[in-house]
């Protein structure tokens, strides 16, 4: 990862299959995709679900193109009939889709020649101009064209490109957190964790309840990129805690 001083680098993902939105499928990759990201200075900003028709696809694209640094897409890319990002993302980036070379060889090599039926040189359909992401998993690459990174929707496969992707993007300033949880009602602390966070705009305060049959509870999250601050921040927090009764337990 190369740092960019003063760069803050935003990413959105789009989260394509029919099979998610009908309840089908429960996606597993979002929660992956974001912290992977957050690990390496960039944000994921938004994230869209949305089905496998081509105009959708291409008008996300064109929707999201301008407000982030990277749009990172997950699903459609297989050898049936739905199978249409590949295409879609061709069209809206304005190029032509073809059989490419690389892919065919690694299909070819991963199938052998004798396997390779039409359905699955489909996966070596390809924008013009793109390059691939390789897949170790399952051979059939994805691929990366105007910072648009097209992998499988399969976790496995997904985690596989990811970490290749990550390998070449450029990301600024690692986000940093840190949790205080406690056995408190969250209104309990409400009024005066407002107040921290007027004192600490640049710090990111969330808080999050949780109840069980004995008790409640609430963890505080706060992130920033300011090492200092967050330490001060957390003091105050957990000073906060104690005061009320409760010596928070702190990750």
């Amino acid at each position: 990862m190369t740092e960019i001083e003063g760069k803050r680098y935003k990413a959105a993902l789009v989260v394509i299959g029919n099979e998610i939105l009908s309840g089908r499928t429960a996606d597993k990759n979002i929660n992956w995709i974001a912290t992977k990201l957050s690990s390496h200075g960039v944000k994921l900003d938004e994230v869209r679900v949305i089905p496998d028709i081509k105009e959708r696809i291409i008008s996300t694209i064109h929707e999201l193109q301008g407000q982030v640094d990277y749009i990172f897409t997950t699903g459609g890319i297989g050898p049936t009939h739905d199978d249409i990002t590949s295409e879609s993302i061709a069209e809206a980036c304005g190029v032509a889709i073809e059989q490419n070379e690389d892919a065919y060889a690694i299909l070819e090599n991963h199938y052998g020649p004798e396997h390779l039926t039409t359905a699955r040189l489909k996966m070596a359909m390809i924008p013009v101009g793109a390059e691939l992401i390789p897949n170790p998993v399952s051979s059939a690459p994805g691929f990366v064209i105007d910072h648009i990174f097209v992998m499988a929707g399969v976790p496995q496969i997904m985690q596989a490109m990811l970490d290749h992707v990550l390998m070449t993007l450029k990301g600024g300033a690692v986000v940093l957190s840190r949790t205080l949880t406690c056995h408190l009602a969250e209104s309990v602390l409400a009024e005066e964790l407002t107040e921290i966070q007027k004192r600490w705009p640049q710090i990111e305060i969330g808080s999050y309840p949780s109840f069980s049959r004995k008790d409640f509870g609430v963890s505080i999250v706060l992130r920033t990129e300011d090492a200092e601050a967050l330490e001060l921040a957390s003091r105050e927090v957990e000073i906060m805690m104690v005061s009320k009764g409760e010596q928070p337990t702190i990750l």
